[in-house]
């Protein structure tokens, strides 16, 4: 009979919180959904310690970019509303967006899931959406780390983390170095929030004592605040397989002054029109609900623009021609300009 007292010949793993026995139960329970990600490059190694990825052909002086990151607080309206199938899915984006900015084409991705104690449903749910995440960046899920840490987190809760790897040929990094004035700033779509300012939204449904089963339309509120994270990189890949970019940003926290300023060179300036695109009503519910000011809701969220690509404008035509070729909807939202004053971005001239 299974009991939680010690047993007679000491203390055990189990005893102090850690499931060795579930754990592996989890993994093995995953290894179906894992190798619906396998590239060619994959190298099998059952039983190894670490992940062997080869480098693909055809570079001639290949770098390997990276990234890291989680989902933030998101993770707590997930468990609020005990749903973790897309948490995963933002996982992969937030990592992968990084990535293809730089011009590289993702490769493969490890995941991280720490908890006070395993929930292997839940876990097997969020490794459903990072697996459906890899699907569609065509990134590889090598490996990854499940960790039980009990009085680390409560029960009920946990955290999760990222890391990417790409490729790019040296020669092709994107950095902004050949962007230029009268370049055109194109903003792609956001699906919603992305994984960015959950702390101050949280506040606000705290404060107001505001239910996440609340209705914005057909969906209810909780439901909008867990709409995945956009993953982009199929359609950049494609991008720059076709035609030339100066630069990209992934559109996180900070908005879109502080994520464009990264990518902007001395010597130029972005100017963006705030009113030149459509605007999706879950900002327009956090801006009201909040009493948040325009200012600090461009300067925390992505508010609407996900991803931006600025572009010669004689490339202007074929950069469109794949984006709609991809069905995502975007906006021609600024221009690049001379500057001198050492500001990156402008926002309606300010």
């Amino acid at each position: 009979m299974t009991t939680d007292h010690p047993s007679k010949s000491g203390l055990t793993y189990r005893d102090a919180g850690v499931d060795i026995v579930a754990a592996n139960r989890f993994v093995e329970s995953i290894s179906s959904l894992i190798k619906l990600t396998t590239r060619p490059e994959c190298i099998d190694l059952p039983n190894g310690f670490a992940a062997l990825f080869e480098i693909p052909g055809g570079f001639d002086s290949p770098v390997l970019v990276s990234a890291t990151d989680g989902v933030g607080t998101k993770v707590k309206i997930a468990i609020e509303m005990n749903r973790f199938d897309t948490i995963g899915i933002d996982l992969v984006a937030m990592c992968v967006n990084d990535i293809v900015v730089h011009g590289a084409e993702p490769l493969y991705f490890l995941d991280y899931i720490a908890a006070g104690k395993l929930d292997v449903e839940v876990s097997q749910e969020i490794v459903k959406g990072i697996v459906k995440g890899c699907r569609i960046a065509s990134a590889a899920l090598v490996g990854g780390e499940t960790a039980e840490m009990p009085n680390m987190y409560r029960d009920g809760e946990f955290d999760i983390a990222g890391f990417a790897v790409g490729i790019v040929e040296k020669s092709k990094i994107i950095d902004g170095r050949r962007m230029a004035a009268g370049d055109i700033v194109l903003g792609i779509e956001s699906s919603g929030v992305h994984s960015n300012g959950f702390s101050l939204i949280r506040k606000i449904v705290d404060d107001r004592q505001i239910s996440l089963a609340s209705k914005i339309g057909d969906n209810s509120l909780g439901e909008l605040f867990l709409t995945p994270t956009r993953i982009y990189s199929p359609v950049i890949v494609d991008l720059l397989s076709e035609t030339r970019v100066s630069a990209m940003a992934h559109i996180t926290g900070g908005g879109l002054s502080e994520n464009m300023s990264r990518v902007v060179p001395d010597g130029l300036s972005v100017q963006i029109e705030s009113g030149s695109w459509d605007r999706h009503e879950i900002f327009t519910w956090i801006e009201e609900n909040g009493s948040v000011a325009p200012q600090e809701m461009l300067s925390t969220f992505n508010c609407g623009i996900g991803y931006v690509v600025i572009a010669p404008e004689a490339d202007l035509l074929s950069v469109k021609k794949v984006l709609n070729r991809h069905e995502f909807k975007y906006w021609e939202i600024g221009r690049v300009t001379a500057a001198d004053n050492g500001q990156k971005v402008y926002i309606d001239g300010k």
